[in-house]
């Protein structure tokens, strides 16, 4: 059961806890480290870098509201145009033993008043997916982003994309609903489903990641031996697995 704080008003009406404390700061854009990869400001120089790790996988392209972008010039163009700015407010992930650039990824919605900042922009090339690194850069932005004083981490993706639903379940974050057509990404309909985790789930949480990539959770063959999911999935408050949603397939006419 999730329990929900508040307090009274002078006419007796229920309201939110009161929330002290000052708004947290802008994310810097810094390098982050951690030990199987770092990250690190996206930047025009990157370009080449992430193509030559992406180009010609277009099934890492099909969620996203561009691309794909399978050339040097064009990447060159694309973050120029819609990377470089501050919100959204990429990285570009690299390995830590020889510095391979590996994919990239963004805060965005970045909300210091109401202390909220959402993950996004998630395009990991095939050589970084179901790998440490991959785990270990989304847990990088979520450490920060409490660390600075954010009360709320959100993750959404479309619905239909059950590997983005699972991901953000396995991070810790919960199921929250379904915003029905709430865009229009490369003129198809997106229903969006909206994670989070909240910054009283993320010591458990915290604790969970660390110990997922302590180098004592992998064997020799690099095949873990704990389930991250498994760790985080009592701390989730709801599930979308649970959530009753249905989905047909609309058949094309001619």
């Amino acid at each position: 059961m999730t329990k929900l704080f508040y307090e009274h008003d002078a006419s007796g009406n229920r309201i939110g806890a009161p929330v002290s404390g000052q708004a947290p700061a802008y994310p810097d854009g810094a390098r982050m480290d951690g030990q199987w990869c770092y990250l690190e400001r996206l930047t025009a120089d990157h370009a080449g870098g992430l193509v030559d790790v992406l180009s010609g996988h277009h099934q890492n392209w099909v969620w996203l509201p561009y691309g794909p972008v399978d050339d040097a010039t064009a990447m060159r163009d694309w973050i120029d145009a819609f990377a470089s700015g501050d919100d959204p407010l990429f990285y570009v992930v690299r390995r830590q033993t020889d510095n391979q650039i590996m994919g990239l990824l963004s805060y965005l919605r970045i909300d210091p008043v109401n202390r909220s900042i959402e993950v996004g922009h998630i395009n990991f090339a095939p050589i970084m997916q179901q790998t440490p690194a991959a785990t270990e850069a989304v847990f990088l932005l979520m450490k920060a982003a409490f660390a600075y004083g954010y009360r709320r981490f959100e993750w959404k993706c479309n619905i239909l994309n059950d590997k983005s639903c699972r991901a953000a379940e396995r991070f810790g974050l919960s199921f929250e609903g379904v915003f029905r057509q709430a865009a229009l990404p490369k003129g198809h309909n997106r229903d969006t489903g909206w994670f989070a985790a909240i910054d009283s789930d993320w010591p458990p949480l915290k604790a969970n990641f660390e110990a997922w990539l302590h180098p004592d959770n992998f064997d020799t063959d690099g095949q873990q031996k704990q389930s991250l999911y498994d760790l985080n999935e009592k701390h989730l408050v709801r599930r979308f697995a649970d959530a009753g949603y249905q989905y047909e397939e609309q058949k094309k006419t001619t």
